[in-house]
């Protein structure tokens, strides 16, 4: 498949000095729809996505479709752990990219790759990401971080989305794109996320650091 237009000859691997985070309506109501993959998963990979934000020091956009109904509040771990991400209200557009707002933020942000989950996923993620890709952003569409009411509004969504243009991606590659490279100072905190997605890692950086104190205290 040739490279979309879009792309304008770009790698379609993501920058982190060159990308903005976009988490739509990942709201409590709307949670409760998600049929796809279990609700509590979609929940633990946009919470790391807001963390692994605020690690990489990029900038995030966060909004709701009409909070105050039954689609519910934002999800509070988005903002507890991005708290540097700007909500940007709506005024009733199901699709963010319709509210003038909405694009004024993500074009203050004077990036040019964009990272979007949204719930549900045929909707509130699907849309923005084609209007984006069509304005010609490069777009990342975070899979496992949105959820939708079936597996087959996933796949039909997925089908979609990458005609547009839009290449998708689950969260360990987000955080593995941003991260670059273990060789740096905080690697421990890239550690803990991964840790929070795959349990089991936790597991392994025990043993890890186990083994490591036996080994100071034999010499």
């Amino acid at each position: 498949m040739s490279t979309p237009a879009n792309f304008n000859g770009a790698k379609p691997i993501v920058d982190p000095a060159n990308v903005a985070m976009l988490l739509i309506d990942h709201q409590s109501g709307l949670f409760q729809t998600i049929r796809d993959m279990p609700f509590s998963d979609v929940r633990t990979n946009a919470t790391v996505l807001a963390k692994v934000a605020s690690l990489a020091k990029i900038p995030v956009i966060t909004s709701a479709s009409v909070p105050q109904g039954p689609n519910g509040p934002l999800i509070p771990e988005i903002h507890k752990y991005a708290p540097h991400a700007r909500y940007v209200a709506r005024r009733g557009e199901i699709n963010a990219w319709d509210s003038p707002e909405f694009v004024a933020a993500v074009k203050a942000t004077g990036k040019k790759q964009l990272i979007i989950a949204g719930t549900i996923t045929s909707v509130c993620m699907a849309f923005p990401c084609i209007a984006a890709a069509h304005d010609g952003y490069q777009v990342f569409a975070v899979v496992d971080a949105s959820g939708t009411y079936s597996k087959m509004a996933q796949e039909i969504t997925l089908a979609r989305v990458v005609q547009a243009g839009v290449v998708p991606m689950d969260t360990a590659a987000v955080c593995s794109e941003l991260q670059l490279t273990w060789n740096r100072d905080d690697a421990s905190q890239w550690a803990e996320i991964y840790a929070a997605l795959f349990p089991p890692y936790q597991l392994l950086i025990e043993s890890f650091n186990k083994a490591q104190e036996v080994v100071t205290q034999r010499n």
